[in-house]
């Protein structure tokens, strides 16, 4: 008896040292409301090499029951070859459930959001590493050509023309994960790094940023870093949002007004790049790039 009752006392350890961590990959904020609509804003330029683009989204403050927004901006993966998968709202049992985004190998489901930007509701168009680098698509983010070298030009078309910020449910994106996504889920995975944790942080102190203040219009919708303190959120470092055009569904989907060529590539992107991607020696990117409209 007592050989059994030290095994269930580690067996309890184990369970309470681990149940942080799932929670953390999966399911921890319930909403009986639904998120506000995504906004519409332009992305500021990259700031450098090798950056991955993180884009916005609503998260719940509990304490006073209202969505403020997280500004998009650029941050570096916590290893090279991973990408961003980015978290979204699913509606489950009566209530808005919130997944977390995550870091890893492939880009996992995101609910089939439209995020802009590359985030189109599967996939990522934005770009892919190879050889240690990032490849950066140039017909979707917004890159500075003089600075960073490892550009291609890939259109694409975008048929999600939603701007719903939820999966399931009424009103709701109508999309369940593909075969590949699913895979994803179970690869190795990192949470989002400190600096973009201490930039939601710093989003949730600026009431100017809730959507009770600013009615779906967050004044910084974006950001070319990510925050470093509470006033990071008001001044020329940042870009507005605005509502969409036409109500929830809104006008352009977050998709550059050039996207007009047909997708070739997969959705599924991995370090080392899909091999249907244009070599990016064969495009040449020009000096300047308007910033995409999202």
């Amino acid at each position: 008896m007592k050989l059994k009752r030290i095994f269930a006392a580690l067996a309890l350890t184990v369970a309470l040292a681990i149940a942080p961590v799932r929670s953390q990959a999966a399911v921890f904020v319930s909403v009986n409301v639904a998120p506000p609509v995504i906004p519409i804003y332009d992305q500021p330029v990259c700031p450098g090499p090798d950056y991955q683009w993180t884009p916005g989204y609503w998260a719940w403050d509990q304490d006073v029951s209202d969505y403020y927004w997280v500004p998009g901006t650029w941050v570096m993966a916590p290893q090279v070859g991973y990408l961003w998968t980015p978290g979204y709202w699913g509606y489950g049992n009566g209530a808005y459930l919130w997944n977390a985004g995550y870091w890893g190998p492939h880009i996992g489901f995101y609910g089939g959001v439209n995020y802009g930007f590359g985030y189109f509701g599967t996939g990522f168009e934005g770009g892919y590493w190879g050889g240690g680098h990032f490849f950066y698509n140039t017909s979707i983010l917004h890159v500075n050509t003089v600075v960073i070298h490892n550009t291609y030009v890939h259109n694409v078309t975008v048929v999600n023309n939603s701007r719903v910020a939820f999966n399931g449910g009424p009103g709701g994106v109508a999309m369940r994960a593909t075969p590949g996504e699913m895979a994803a889920v179970h690869e190795n995975h990192v949470e989002a790094t400190h600096m973009q944790a201490q930039h939601a942080d710093f989003a949730r102190q600026d009431r100017s940023q809730f959507a009770g203040s600013n009615h779906g219009q967050p004044p910084a919708a974006a950001m070319a870093h990510p925050a470093e303190s509470a006033s990071a959120f008001h001044g020329g470092n940042v870009t507005p949002g605005h509502a969409p055009a036409g109500g929830a569904q809104g006008s352009n989907g977050g998709a550059p007004q050039n996207h007009t060529a047909p997708a070739a590539q997969s959705h599924s992107q991995s370090y080392g790049g899909p091999q249907s991607h244009p070599a990016p020696a064969s495009h040449p990117a020009p000096a300047s790039h308007a910033a995409p409209h999202h």
